[in-house]
């Protein structure tokens, strides 16, 4: 099986940035070291830190991971937890 690199456009690159931005930030309000965080979350250093930078090509376990060791894992679950545009949809689909 072949992986595709994934196409994201900038403006949405942006919006990776902030969140490794904010992973970052939770590291260092812990005061937990990059070593320490990609020890705990069974990870290189390296991979921390493209995750620290946003990067879309790390594995999404990957940042779950990182989630996970800061306390954060709870996070997850609000991905796509507000879909107003599907509901008003699915609305739309019951009044037919």
């Amino acid at each position: 099986m072949s992986s595709r690199k994934q196409s994201i456009f900038p403006k949405h690159l942006k919006i990776l940035e902030h969140m490794g931005e904010n992973i970052k930030l939770a590291r260092k309000r812990r005061k937990l070291t990059a070593t320490q965080v990609a020890e705990r979350a069974d990870i290189v250093r390296t991979t921390l830190y493209q995750i620290e930078k946003g990067n879309p090509s790390v594995a999404i376990g990957a940042y779950f991971n990182v989630l996970r060791v800061l306390g954060l894992q709870d996070d997850f679950l609000k991905l796509a937890a507000d879909d107003e545009l599907g509901r008003k949809l699915q609305d739309l689909e019951l009044l037919k």
